[in-house]
């Protein structure tokens, strides 16, 4: 499985996907870059979760808050006394761990050898050292008393459990000082929470209503591996949305579901899919669940659904002095709303569709990759190639890609054997290619080519638009019923 997101990786690089950063200088730790194929593929991925989120209810407005924002923001958040992870050393190897986290894949490990019942019990005692009081104390004595070992060096030679802050630090003007402290932000939402006013009036809102925010976030990950899983800087696809108290457990309920269901519609099998309820629930959550996807390293989270309860609005309300409550018409109340987020990782979400997309066969003796995204998703939404370079036929070609462009993205190849060029386009996700030949000089008609089943149909090629639309609006999955 692990030699699968390689192949992923090495496909991303060598095709424009994604880059490390800074490569020429040796790169960056857990810093990306997004290449030509990879801005299309997110910016796709962007507006598919706009329109699901924004466009398609008239009561979801959107958010672009800034990323600095003033540290009393953290403060009240408690992202200041509580954002950190508990870290652990292999002094053998010298690599860093989260400590919950290194239980966490040596109980997976006694279930694969079978032993569930000690799996089990191993893993109510994890539950409660996450919740005891001395936290780090706790899962230092689970480690020493399991006796588990590095994964890297297999040594038994750890330091103490401790916990680090994830947030990153700079300053706001030319001295840099206490005073002049300010935070990357650590998450998105903190900027939906303290422009609740602002949006509620400027936009005449009335509860139940939500607010909606793509943005980048920043946290100083000591653990940070596993290629775009997990990064320093990386974007939130997010929703914050307000209801009454008394009725958020039937909103998180139907946007636990609807979140699931957006997945699916996106090419992702729901075998591949699943809820994992959180036994520990952060402390501002009455309820929390993750959509899990069983990504080549396992089941991990792509999207978490949490009902927050009142705790952001009523901390801000506490630290800035500001009112924070809503008045109600209809019931002449007035109460701080609660508040269900739906909160997705929009790296993670890539690395997903990229994971679930990624294939390979055996074709007339050769191994073909391809990407089977979703055709709403893709980069490149058709490739149009003459035959060949001759005969008028790259002229034609390129009067049809002239058509197509503003309206769909279109790539145009003339270089190498027609089956070298459909095979390049299959591995970047391409769902059409349109084929100009000697009988379009003819007739006017093309070749289509599907990507996923390599069936070739010859239409007029004044329906080229109109026969990819439809074929984008009525997409199935292979295998799909």
């Amino acid at each position: 499985m692990q030699d699968r997101l390689e192949k992923i990786v090495s496909l991303c690089k060598r095709r424009g996907f994604i880059f490390p950063s800074s490569e020429i200088y040796g790169g960056l730790a857990a810093v990306y870059d997004y290449g030509p194929l990879g801005v299309e593929l997110k910016r796709n991925v962007q507006q598919r979760w706009w329109e699901a989120m924004v466009y398609e209810h008239e009561n979801i407005v959107g958010l672009d808050a800034a990323i600095l924002m003033h540290p009393m923001v953290w403060k009240a958040s408690g992202h200041v006394d509580a954002f950190n992870d508990p870290l652990i050393d292999d002094r053998q190897s010298k690599r860093r761990y989260r400590a919950d986290q290194l239980i966490e894949d040596y109980i997976e490990k006694l279930r694969a050898k079978g032993e569930t019942e000690r799996a089990e019990a191993l893993h109510r005692r994890l539950i409660e050292a996450l919740n005891a009081e001395d936290m780090p104390k706790a899962l230092y004595q689970i480690i020493m008393d399991e006796r588990i070992p590095s994964p890297d060096s297999g040594a038994f030679d750890w330091t103490e459990v401790r916990q680090f802050n994830l947030m990153f630090v700079t300053h706001v003007g030319p001295v840099a000082s206490e005073e002049t402290k300010v935070y990357l932000r650590p998450e998105t939402a903190q900027g939906i929470f303290v422009n609740f006013h602002n949006v509620k009036d400027s936009s005449r809102l009335q509860i139940p209503f939500g607010i909606a925010q793509i943005g980048k976030a920043f946290r100083n990950e000591i653990v940070a591996r596993q290629f775009i899983f997990r990064m320093r800087e990386f974007e939130q696809m997010e929703m914050q949305y307000f209801v009454k108290p008394g009725t958020q457990m039937e909103a998180f309920e139907a946007w636990k579901e609807k979140r699931l269901q957006w997945h699916i519609e996106n090419g992702i099998r729901p075998d591949h899919l699943r809820f994992h309820v959180h036994e520990k629930l952060a402390h501002y959550a009455d309820a929390a669940v993750d959509i899990q996807y069983l990504f080549p390293m396992g089941w991990q989270e792509v999207e978490g659904i949490h009902s927050r309860t009142d705790y952001d609005l009523r901390r801000h309300q506490e630290f800035s002095g500001k009112k924070m409550e809503y008045f109600d018409p209809q019931t002449q109340e007035r109460y701080i709303p609660y508040v269900v987020e739906t909160s997705a990782g929009l790296d993670r979400t890539i690395l997903m569709l990229l994971c679930e997309a990624y294939d390979e066969e055996e074709v007339e003796g050769e191994t073909r990759v391809v990407l089977r995204l979703h055709p709403r998703l893709a980069p490149i939404k058709v490739a149009v190639l003459p035959l060949v370079r001759k005969d008028g036929m790259p002229e034609r070609a390129q009067a049809l890609v002239r058509d197509l462009r503003p309206l769909l993205n279109t790539f145009y190849d003339e270089k190498g054997a027609i089956g070298r060029r459909y095979r390049r386009m299959d591995e970047v996700g391409t769902p059409f290619c349109v084929t100009i030949d000697s009988q379009t000089l003819e007739d006017g008609t093309v070749t289509v080519r599907d990507r996923d089943t390599m069936q070739q149909e010859r239409i007029p090629e004044t329906q080229v638009l109109a026969y990819i639309k439809d074929r984008l609006r009525h997409w199935k999955p292979v295998g799909a019923t």
